[in-house]
């Protein structure tokens, strides 16, 4: 995590100072005197060498200080971290709904191979994710809220505000796992262990369950991490058309006003949090094959 960390901050460092613009004359705006501008690039120090700036920035990056926002004069960080829960809460029950159907469906699909429920649950699926999520989320809205009158439109008011940002965002997630872990159950399902299981005399449903998919799990977890790592990355135009008050929204407001610090720091955030998730995706390995182990020498 530590180098992927420090490449992160790298990266972001210069992606944001390579780009066109004079960041001293968007903090003082285009009407700005050459004096005020000036002033401006002292004190936030853009005229000293980009290696002492990057060193300033890696230090404050690493004291929780992520900068000041061009508009609101607020710290990004309390303008940010606030909206982080909300973007949290969205991908957690987004990719809860996403596991759930898919882990259902995969395995339904695996279980009648090549039959006609197969290839229904498998057409479901490939239409689920030919489909973008904001078709899936304005015509959830159009049906469910416009004509049916049944959930809000947007915002953030009580658990009827989740139901359609969290389907909308978990239905793709997981019509893309359930193809995964069809195709995972069906490799697990066609193994020696499989047959001698059978021949034991066990429920279909055990021999599913119980072996089967625990041995078909490594690839299905990091499936599952990818996933939620794609989830994050999709709540930014979930938050957008359900006007979800969480970090993707206020990056994408960000990036229109052109408040580079915000955009930065929320880009920090995000890739930070697929980081940790990649962490806890390598330790459920271990959880799951206790084969996977790493002895030091």
């Amino acid at each position: 995590m530590v180098p992927a960390g420090l490449l992160l901050v790298t990266f972001l460092f210069g992606l944001f100072h390579f780009i066109p613009g004079d960041p001293a004359l968007l903090l003082a705006g285009d009407n700005a005197s050459a004096e005020v501008v000036e002033g401006i690039r002292r004190a936030y120090g853009f005229d000293q060498p980009l290696p002492v700036q990057y060193w300033t920035y890696m230090k404050k990056v690493l004291q929780g200080d992520l900068g000041v926002s061009n508009f609101s004069r607020e710290p990004v960080t309390a303008l940010i971290l606030p909206r982080i829960f909300n973007t949290a809460q969205l991908a957690f029950w987004s990719m809860g709904f996403a596991m759930v159907v898919s882990l259902i469906l995969g395995c339904c699909s695996a279980m009648f191979w090549n039959t006609w429920i197969d290839k229904l649950i498998t057409g479901i699926a490939l239409l689920g994710i030919c489909t973008p999520v904001f078709v899936s989320g304005l015509f959830g809205i159009f049906l469910f809220s416009v004509k049916l009158g049944l959930l809000p439109t947007g915002g953030l008011d009580s658990w009827r505000s989740f139901v359609l940002p969290v389907v909308t965002l978990g239905a793709f997630q997981a019509a893309v796992l359930t193809r995964m872990v069809r195709a995972s159950m069906v490799e697990a399902l066609g193994q020696d262990y499989i047959e001698t299981a059978r021949a034991k005399g066990l429920a279909e449903t055990a021999v599913v369950f119980k072996h089967a998919l625990r041995n078909a799990m490594l690839p299905i977890v990091t499936l599952f991490g990818l996933g939620f790592g794609a989830t994050l990355g999709g709540s930014v135009v979930t938050e957008t058309i359900f006007t979800w008050p969480g970090l993707g929204r206020t990056m994408v407001e960000s990036i229109l006003s052109r408040d580079l610090p915000v955009t930065q720091g929320a880009l920090l955030l995000f890739a930070f949090m697929f980081i940790g998730i990649n962490l806890v995706v390598d330790l459920l390995y271990a959880a799951i094959d206790p084969r996977i182990r790493f002895d030091a020498p």
